[in-house]
């Protein structure tokens, strides 16, 4: 995915600006001119359709717009400069690194770094930004120059990020998502709401959870984008971390994953076999684990909560041979098989509920000891949602209480 940023000088221009109430003391930081500095927050200003400072006699002012924008750009530069020092640390036996390199770095370098890490080879980058071959290797070469590290190395699957480059490539996703956050602010602001909102879903928040919190968010917010995706959980966790995902939700893991996220239950659910409702074993009392081994089993993948749980509960490591026969987290795969034969799964109640009130699946009378798990939000640790975002996340927390 293309990181887009304005001018990163004109982006600090503004900040210096609005810290300092006027152009003179800014324009020393940034080492620009007065005039310079002038036309980069006029023309920032166009950009963005937007009055970011008001101009006063005793100074210059940040008006609601800029005072938002303000607060994210402060964060985004944050992000990068945490990002830099974190990447001069992992190359202190390489070279000459430049602790304050972050900057001076410009939009196209930081394109060309995160086109070359998706891309794995300079020429797909190139295409993928749209300029030529030569034009990615100067601006990559700059960088490694701007940095005093090197960024880019040979490897199997071809050009890969060193080490300090894939730390700085991370701080770069989370300050182009910092600074989206205040794009989308300002469309608010204007009254015409167009924030993007990107959610990691879970098999169990698809049914429920999730279509009523979107539906009553657009009911009052009808320009908003809800983008869910739908992966696994390794997956899933990845593009949270990196900026490209703004909320998981789903069954919590124990313990927290890795410690730059944070995780808010929202309920309590329990697993439950479930079958066709033609299954042999369906209304039967009394059942026990022992009773489901000769049926075929779909069971989810072993490193969701789920498949972990049927693998220690079956005792599959100490079978001579698994009754699962199938592993899959797709929902419409189960129902198809449950439909044709005598298979088993488990899952959550709430993530079947469809089918369960239709009659298309069956809970089948059998206790599960030690099923509970926790249901909830991920989020990065130290993320702060805009007012949508945040909105979003109240009415969700509204769906899990009913």
């Amino acid at each position: 995915m293309t990181v887009e940023f304005p001018n990163l000088r004109h982006l600090r221009a503004f900040l210096e600006v609005a810290d300092a109430k006027g152009i003179s003391a800014a324009a020393h930081k940034v080492h620009l001119s007065q005039p310079a500095v002038t036309q980069a927050i006029s023309g920032l200003e166009a950009r963005l359709e937007t009055r970011l400072l008001d101009r006063r006699p005793e100074g210059m002012f940040p008006t609601q717009a800029g005072g938002a924008l303000h607060a994210r750009i402060r964060r985004m530069f944050a992000h990068l400069a945490h990002g830099a020092a974190l990447a001069v640390r992992l190359a202190r036996r390489e070279g000459k690194p430049v602790a304050d390199f972050h900057l001076r770095v410009t939009a196209a370098q930081l394109r060309a770094l995160i086109a070359v890490r998706d891309a794995g080879n300079f020429s797909l980058a190139a295409r993928t930004l749209g300029i030529s071959q030569p034009s990615i290797h100067r601006a990559c070469r700059d960088l490694e120059k701007l940095s005093g590290m090197s960024f880019f190395t040979a490897g199997r699957r071809g050009i890969e990020l060193t080490p300090q480059a894939e730390a700085f490539a991370r701080s770069v996703k989370l300050a182009e998502a910092e600074l989206n956050q205040g794009l989308d602010d300002l469309t608010r602001l204007a009254g015409r709401d167009s924030t993007r909102i990107t959610v990691g879903s879970m098999p169990l928040s698809r049914t429920r959870i999730l279509p009523e919190a979107i539906n009553a968010l657009l009911d009052h917010a009808s320009n908003v984008q809800i983008r869910t995706i739908d992966a696994p959980y390794g997956e899933l966790l990845r593009g949270l971390r990196y900026g490209e995902i703004d909320v998981l939700i789903g069954a919590l893991r124990d313990p927290v994953p890795v410690e730059d996220v944070e995780q808010e239950p929202l309920f309590t659910d329990r697993l439950a076999v479930v079958a066709g409702p033609e299954h042999p074993l369906a209304g039967a009392s009394g059942l026990t684990i022992a009773d489901t081994l000769k049926f075929p089993w779909i069971a989810p993948p072993k490193e969701t909560p789920g498949g972990s749980y049927l693998f220690r509960t079956l005792g599959i490591a100490g079978l001579a041979q698994t009754p699962v026969r199938i592993v899959s987290s797709s929902m419409v795969l189960v129902r198809g098989l449950l439909a044709r034969g005598d298979y088993l799964t488990i899952l959550s109640p709430h993530q079947a509920a469809v089918e369960i009130a239709r009659g298309d699946m069956v809970r089948l009378n059998l206790h599960l000891p030690e099923s509970a798990r926790p249901i909830g939000l991920t989020t990065r640790t130290g993320w702060v949602p805009t007012a949508t975002q945040a909105r979003f996340l109240d009415l969700i927390r509204a769906a899990a209480r009913d």
